[in-house]
């Protein structure tokens, strides 16, 4: 951010809150695969913020890994009381969606089926444009765990998906 750091807790919450928030949300989204949930990591992330005493200079990485812990507790504790997450559409909330509601829902079911750690990495490098060393310092990972997980999911995805045909390519 330039300039200074603002000296009010709030409205540096305030600040990161429109520049990281959206992003955020949709990472959130991503592993809780339940908008509530997300919302309510997100919340509690920039309510944290407050009383944090994090530096502009540390907000980014601070706000990545705390809704990536935050996310995980979340589903943990929905897997101990046997939660199933039921909302669809997170593509939908990915800045880029699929431009064919069909190809949409076929890629939001292949997504479901990926194990989180690797919809994680999928999301945040293809949906957010995080690199691997970026996806890796967030997660506490090395960078070849991450790639991995990459190839992994990637491969995942194409035998869910099988051959995309684009309709209007040309022969």
């Amino acid at each position: 951010m330039p300039g200074a750091p603002p000296d009010d807790p709030r409205t540096l919450a305030g600040l990161l809150y429109d520049r990281h928030g959206a992003a955020l949300y949709r990472y959130a989204l991503m592993l809780t695969t339940r908008h509530d949930v997300a919302a309510d990591v997100v919340h509690d992330v920039f309510r944290a913020v407050l009383t944090s005493g994090v530096t502009p200079e540390q907000a980014g990485p601070y706000l990545w890994r705390a809704v990536r812990n935050r996310a995980y507790s979340a589903l943990r504790s929905r897997r101990t009381r046997g939660e199933v997450p039921l909302e669809p559409l997170l593509v939908a909330a990915a800045p880029v969606p699929a431009p064919d509601p069909a190809l949409r829902l076929a890629l939001e079911r292949a997504l479901r089926e990926l194990p989180v750690e690797q919809r994680e990495v999928v999301h945040l490098h293809a949906f957010e444009g995080r690199t691997f060393q970026e996806i890796a310092a967030a997660a506490a990972i090395s960078i070849n765990t991450v790639a991995a997980r990459y190839r992994y999911a990637l491969s995942h995805l194409r035998q869910i998906l099988g051959p995309v045909s684009h309709a209007d390519e040309a022969p």
